[in-house]
């Protein structure tokens, strides 16, 4: 039985980003067909229930886990403090990733919610995970970036 894997609906094509394009990525399409993996996209902002389009987000402070942790902030550029849809957002990709028996997800890199590596605080690209990317980790799920696809 083929293996399933969460994806970040814009690396698939969908118009869920922030601006309403899309982030499509031919290197992950190929990898989850060389890999025979089922993709699930989760949009963990859509998820949340935010419109696309939608103002831009960034960390105000810390980075995901501190927002799950509640010490972190998200404001989007109109100033709206957005933490609490961010934390929804995750906690609905989880259970996404739970109801599928996804173990692994490919996230969009620097994206304030699937970020794996890198996000922006304050205009400043900075080290550290987006709120749905902490979540999955915090649960065991391996997260990758397309940046850095794991050996099929």
């Amino acid at each position: 039985m083929p293996k399933v894997v969460l994806v970040s609906a814009c690396l698939l094509g969908l118009n869920t980003r922030y601006s309403g394009q899309t982030k499509y990525n031919a290197k992950v399409a190929s990898y989850l067909e060389q890999a025979e993996l089922i993709p699930i996209p989760v949009c963990p902002e859509q998820l949340a229930g935010l419109p696309t389009p939608r103002p831009a987000t960034e960390f105000q402070r810390g980075d995901g886990l501190d927002v799950l942790e509640g010490s972190g902030q998200v404001l989007n550029r109109l100033g709206t403090d957005v933490t609490d849809l961010f934390r929804k957002g995750a906690a609905e990709t989880l259970k996404i990733a739970k109801l599928t028996g996804c173990d692994t997800a490919i996230l969009k890199e620097r994206s304030p919610s699937c970020g794996v590596n890198w996000i922006y605080r304050q205009g400043i690209l900075l080290s550290g995970s987006g709120v749905a990317a902490a979540c999955l980790k915090l649960h065991q799920i391996d997260i990758f970036s397309e940046e850095e696809l794991p050996t099929p």
